[in-house]
């Protein structure tokens, strides 16, 4: 085994993403261009989505989704408290309240029950997660009659009943930071199923400018000669993808199948190889024709700390993704109880899943988990 740190999550580049992104160095050009318009066709033709855009990340295409909804001020969001701290705070940056709620402790999502629990007069919308890539049962959601925020963060390549994870609902973001399942360094995205959503985001994404000095100057439809007078249709903030990472994730996407089968085939692994240890229980897995992305393996025992802290110092870096944020002072709700939540962040632990893992590490992750428990 080597001494270097296996870590709970990761990305494989080779020379594809090198040649990419040389590419566009040498183009002199890093900004928004061609690159970034050839992923928004190529994703959204890989994926099967009725549209997709482009943005800087997935943080910021929560924020972009949520004030795209044009709710009324001071709305109420319903949204698990076992999640990325983003998904809160897009709530409250577009003006809103995040309202927490519990999730199933097998499946780790949200339910149509648990949803339910939360909504007052006041509830305006609902954002799920697909945790670690598992769909949530979105007819369940979807039969609350509220609109919905599909966080696909973890959810490149998880399809429900055979439709896109973050194409269901109203409005849905992705993810491609640096140890997603289509990692770019640092990108989001953002779908809907009406395009004009779509149409006002390309608007926003700039600041709200809807086009550029130079897209006025060049592109033959300019109302006026000083073209560097631009329409500001909305205050907003920037989140311009650019050519760099869009390289990084052509190259990422044109891979992806084999990068997705490396996932699951260490899944399998771990599944097989826990499937007998009474003091582990494992993640569950897509039934049906619903399809997982295998983003990350996450696992419940008793002694989550001390394994935590063994697997460490046997080189092994794991994780609790994510800490409950109904546990924070910030967001003013530490005093409900979420059962299951609770729970969780008392025995959930995530463990190495990505496709740069050996088999020789991910059979030492084994053995050392296994060996903890003797």
């Amino acid at each position: 085994m080597s001494k270097k740190i296996i870590s709970v999550f990761g990305c494989s580049t080779d020379e594809r993403e090198v040649d990419l992104v040389t590419e566009t160095i040498q183009s002199q050009w890093l900004g928004l261009g061609d690159k970034v318009f050839n992923f928004e066709k190529a994703f959204k033709l890989k994926n099967n989505l009725s549209s997709f855009l482009m943005v800087d990340s997935g943080s910021n295409a929560l924020l972009l989704a949520v004030s795209l909804l044009k709710l009324p001020p001071n709305s109420e969001i319903i949204l698990p408290s076992y999640t990325w701290v983003s998904c809160a705070n897009s709530i409250v940056l577009a003006g809103h309240i995040p309202i927490f709620c519990d999730v199933d402790e097998s499946s780790m999502n949200v339910t149509k029950e648990l949803i339910q629990d939360k909504i007052t007069e006041k509830t305006a919308a609902i954002m799920i997660v697909h945790y670690a890539g598992l769909p949530v049962d979105m007819d369940e959601i979807i039969s609350l009659g509220l609109p919905i925020i599909e966080d696909a963060a973890h959810a490149v390549c998880s399809t429900y009943k055979g439709m896109p994870c973050g194409n269901i609902s109203e409005i849905g973001i992705f993810s491609f930071d640096s140890v997603k399942n289509l990692a770019a360094g640092e990108a989001g995205g953002i779908c809907a199923r009406d395009d004009s959503l779509i149409q006002e985001a390309k608007k926003l994404r700039y600041c709200g400018i809807e086009k550029s000095g130079f897209q006025n100057a060049t592109d033959g439809t300019r109302a006026s000669e000083l073209w560097w007078e631009y329409e500001i249709n909305r205050p907003f903030i920037k989140m311009l993808p650019n050519n760099v990472s869009a390289s990084i994730a052509l190259a990422q996407l044109d891979k992806i199948d084999h990068l997705q089968a490396r996932r699951k085939a260490i899944w399998d692994f771990y599944q097989s190889e826990f499937s007998n240890q009474s003091n582990i229980k494992t993640p569950q897995d897509a039934q049906g024709e619903d399809r997982h992305s295998y983003f990350t393996y996450c696992i419940k025992v008793d002694r989550r700390n001390e394994l935590a802290a063994h697997l460490l110092q046997k080189k092994i870096y794991t994780t609790l993704r994510y800490h409950p944020l109904h546990l924070y002072k910030t967001y003013n709700q530490q005093n409900i109880k979420l059962k299951n939540t609770e729970m969780l962040n008392k025995s959930a632990l995530n463990i190495p899943l990505h496709p740069r893992l050996s088999d020789d590490e991910i059979t030492y992750v084994v053995s050392t988990i296994k060996n903890f428990f003797k």
